[in-house]
């Protein structure tokens, strides 16, 4: 424990926090989404919860990887035809299966919200248990986690700093959670952002798989979405929400000042 207190622990300790945090935004808001399946008194159950037993299956995964990394990263299944041509590895299926069930999940409820279903009641979708939100909460908190637990130990090979991050980024989304689910039910109209984001963030992710698995269909390989080009199209895609929202109050206003 006292190798923890050195100057370069601590400054290791402070930039995986940080990481955790910038990448945890994309994952607090898939909670904040599938808590709403729930019933209202127990969605703040269920995100805590699932945060709180994430952390402990994170800890338990960077065990894992610090010990097995290598059965990760290499390939275990080959595929070669003339159409496509991939080798897959234990992180190029997580992160796929990850990417694509975001994408299914967005692309689903932004359908929902075409429906006729009543807005009135929140979130119309399909009710879960309680232990079914939380399995899926703790399920895609270790997908998101993936790559930033394989950052940390590209950084860092004291056990004790990474696990430490985990922790208190943890402890910093179970604060914010709440707060950004409260935020989102406050602004509805932030609920459709929210879902193209997310959505975009599972493009992220199964590019990043495909490019980890080689995938190549015709003989054009996968190339993964940079960050800078995630942030920039989730820049614009806040941009012309903000200018859309503000366009159409000043319609309104224009309409009901000329009748």
């Amino acid at each position: 424990m006292a190798d923890l207190f050195t100057v370069e622990n601590l400054l290791t300790l402070l930039m995986l926090t940080l990481l955790q945090a910038v990448l945890g935004f994309d994952n607090l808001l898939y909670i904040s989404m599938e808590s709403k399946r729930v019933e209202q008194a127990r969605q703040s159950y269920v995100r805590k919860t699932g945060i709180g037993i994430a952390i402990g299956l994170r800890i338990l995964l960077l065990f894992v990887l610090v010990h097995a990394i290598e059965y990760f990263r290499d390939p275990f299944l080959t595929v070669s035809t003339h159409v496509v041509h991939g080798a897959f590895s234990g992180h190029a299926v997580i992160v796929l299966a990850g990417g694509g069930f975001i994408v299914y999940t967005a692309v689903k409820e932004i359908f929902h919200m075409l429906g006729p279903a009543d807005v009135s009641h929140g979130h119309g979708g399909a009710q879960r248990s309680v232990g079914s939100a939380i399995f899926w909460i703790v399920t895609m908190n270790l997908v998101f986690s993936f790559d930033s637990i394989l950052s940390a130990i590209a950084l860092t090979d004291v056990f004790v700093v990474m696990a430490a991050a985990i922790v208190v980024s943890g402890l910093l989304m179970i604060w914010l959670a709440d707060r950004v689910s409260a935020f989102l039910q406050r602004n509805r109209m932030y609920e459709v952002l929210g879902l193209f984001v997310l959505m975009l963030v599972g493009v992220m992710l199964l590019s990043e798989g495909g490019h980890l698995a080689h995938l190549a269909f015709f003989g054009h390989e996968i190339e993964p979405m940079t960050k800078s080009t995630f942030y920039f199209v989730l820049a614009v895609l806040v941009v012309v929400d903000v200018v859309q929202s503000r366009y159409q109050r000043k319609l309104l206003a224009a309409s009901e000042g000329s009748s």
